[in-house]
């Protein structure tokens, strides 16, 4: 499951136009940072992120993100999810979507699920390891405002 999402969160560049409710969808720029991420595939076991320069000086930096909660764990609270720009009620897996942009969140303390969005500031950490094994982008020592 784990490899999955990292898997979705890869590809969320290289997918076509969703088809989804707009109103749902959130922009901002720092969404767009994150958004400009992309991905060099070396082989069928590896791949990389190719960061930007925009999202390169947030490295290490307090980062603020809104979004959706998409588990990773079952359970009503949330220490480690996925922050997507779509609700998970139009997820890659219900067939009507493509792929949003996800972020690995590392929170201080747990949250309760919740399907309205919610923000999270902590630390941007971006990873240059293999993709398909750890998330490239994620906000650590996250907590909810």
């Amino acid at each position: 499951m784990k490899k999955l999402l990292f898997v979705l969160f890869l590809f969320s560049g290289i997918v076509a136009k969703a088809q989804h409710d707009p109103a749902d969808q959130i922009i901002s720029a720092n969404w767009d940072v994150v958004g400009g991420v992309d991905f060099k595939i070396i082989k069928d076991t590896q791949m990389y992120a190719q960061f930007t320069p925009e999202i390169k000086k947030y490295a290490n930096k307090p980062f603020e993100l809104e979004g959706y909660i998409v588990p990773i764990k079952d359970g009503m609270k949330q220490t480690k999810f996925m922050l997507s720009t779509l609700p998970i009620n139009q997820c890659f897996f219900c067939g009507k979507n493509g792929v949003p942009i996800m972020v690995l969140v590392e929170l201080t303390e747990p949250i309760k699920f919740t399907y309205q969005t919610v923000t999270i500031k902590g630390t941007l950490r971006l990873s240059t390891a293999n993709a398909l094994d750890n998330p490239p982008i994620a906000l650590i020592n996250g907590k909810s405002i």
